[in-house]
C-alpha cells in the first residue's frame, strides 16, 4: 500500500480514503465529494484493497436463470423496453408448465442454483399463480433457490388481492420465496421517480416493503440504476437510505449498481437520455459502493449485464467481489439491444481466471458450493 499511500496524500479526497482504510465509512458529504472527484483509479485502489482484505484473490458467481414470467405491465416505466400493455399482440404470461419446463431444462443443462423471477405488473395474476410456481420449484428442484419479485411486484399483488404487502410476503415465503432482488429501487428519490417511473411505488414504499421482507426473515439485494436523470445529490440520498435500512435490519446480502441503457426506451425517444454512462462511471460507482458499504453490506456485484465481461473483470479490481449470475434466458435488458445478456458458467469462470483470481461458485445465499 506504500505507493497507494503516497498517491492518496496528493488527492483532494485523501481524508475520505484514509478514513476508509481505517474502517470509517464515508458519510453523505463525503459521498458527494467522491462522486464529484475524478480520482477514480485511486478510489479503485483503496476499494480494491478493502475487498481483497475481506475476500482475497477470489470472486464468486451463481449459476442461474432469469425467469421473466410475464411482460404484461401497467406501470409504463420510461426506462423499460421490455413491457407490453395488457392485450398487446406480443404480450405473454408463462403457465406453470412453462415455468417447470424452463427450470428443468436449465437444471439439467447447467445445474443452476438459483431462479431469478421477475416480470411486469400484471393485474390479472392473483397470488396463487406465484405460490404455485414457488411451491413447484422448491419441491421439484430443492437445491435451486427462489430469488424473486421486486418490491413493486409485491405491491401489485397486494393491490390485486386487496391485502397488505406484509401479508403477501408472508404467504410467498411460506410458498418458497427465499430472497428478494432489489429491482424497483432505481434511484430512491421521488423527484427522479416522477420522471422515469411515475406509476411505480414511491421510495418510501420500496424501503417499507424491503423492511417488511427483512423482518420476516427474507433477505434481499439492494440495487441502484444510475445514468438516467438523477444528479449526484440524488445518488447520495439513495446510498443514505440503503445504509439506514441496512443498519436497522442487516437484511441486504448484496448491492448492485448498474447503469441505465437508453436504447429502445421512451427516455431516449423523448430526448431525456441519449446514451449510457460508460465504463469509467461504472468503475467509480463500484468503488464508491465498496467504500460506502464496506463492513455493512458484504457483497458488491460486478454489473456485467449492462457493461460486458471486460468491464466486469475491471470491476472485480475496483471493489466488486461477486460476478453475478449467468442469467440464462434474460429478456429485459436484451430488449434494449445493448449486448448479449447470456453467459455460461464457463465464460464467467474463464473471465475470473484471466485476471488471476480463484472462482467460487455460490448458492442463492452466497454460501460457497465449490472452488474452481
Amino acid at each position: 500500500m506504500s505507493q497507494t499511500t503516497e498517491q492518496i496524500q496528493k488527492s483532494d479526497i485523501k481524508d475520505i480514503l484514509e478514513n476508509s482504510l481505517k474502517g470509517n465509512r464515508p458519510g453523505p458529504e463525503d459521498i458527494l465529494r467522491l462522486l464529484e472527484s475524478n480520482d477514480v483509479h485511486l478510489m479503485g485502489l483503496v476499494s480494491g484493497y478493502l475487498t481483497k482484505k475481506q475476500f482475497g484473490n477470489k470472486a464468486s458467481f451463481v449459476n442461474n436463470i432469469i425467469l421473466n414470467y410475464t411482460n404484461v405491465c401497467i406501470t409504463d416505466c420510461k426506462f423499460c423496453a421490455f413491457y407490453r400493455s395488457p392485450g398487446a399482440e406480443d404480450s405473454y404470461t408463462l403457465s406453470l408448465d412453462d415455468i417447470e419446463t424452463r427450470v428443468k431444462t436449465s437444471y439439467d443443462m447447467f445445474k443452476i442454483r438459483q431462479v431469478l423471477i421477475q416480470g411486469g405488473h400484471n393485474p390479472s395474476l392473483k397470488i396463487e399463480y406465484y405460490e404455485d410456481a414457488f411451491k413447484m420449484i422448491r419441491k421439484k428442484f430443492p437445491t435451486v433457490g427462489v430469488h424473486g419479485l421486486s418490491t413493486s411486484e409485491i405491491d401489485m399483488i397486494a393491490r390485486v388481492e386487496k391485502s397488505s404487502t406484509k401479508e403477501i410476503l408472508s404467504r410467498l415465503k411460506d410458498a418458497g420465496l427465499q430472497s428478494i432482488p432489489g429491482a424497483g429501487a432505481e434511484i430512491l428519490t421521488d423527484s427522479v421517480k416522477e420522471i422515469i417511473s411515475p406509476k411505480k411505488i414511491s421510495s418510501a414504499d420500496w424501503i417499507r416493503i424491503m423492511d417488511e421482507a427483512h423482518s420476516l426473515g427474507i433477505p434481499g439485494s439492494a440495487t441502484m440504476m444510475y445514468g438516467s436523470v438523477e444528479n449526484n445529490n440524488d445518488i447520495v440520498e439513495h446510498f443514505s437510505k440503503i445504509v439506514k435500512l441496512q443498519e436497522k435490519t442487516n437484511g441486504f446480502m448484496a448491492f448492485i449498481p448498474w447503469n441505465f441503457e437508453p436504447n429502445n426506451t421512451l427516455m431516449q425517444d423523448e430526448g431525456l437520455v441519449d446514451y449510457g454512462t460508460g465504463g469509467i462511471q461504472l468503475l467509480k460507482m463500484i468503488a464508491i459502493s465498496r467504500l460506502v458499504l464496506d463492513g455493512l453490506i458484504p457483497h458488491i456485484q460486478s454489473s456485467w449485464l449492462t457493461n460486458g465481461v471486460g468491464m466486469a473483470q475491471l470491476a472485480l479490481q475496483y471493489g466488486a467481489d461477486d460476478f453475478g449470475g449467468t442469467l440464462i434466458g434474460e429478456e429485459v435488458v436484451s430488449c434494449t439491444g445493448a449486448r448479449s445478456t447470456e453467459l455460461t458458467d464457463k465464460i464467467i469462470v474463464d473471465a475470473i481466471h484471466q485476471i488471476g483470481y480463484q472462482v467460487e461458485e455460490r448458492d442463492n445465499f452466497y454460501n460457497p458450493i465449490r472452488t474452481l
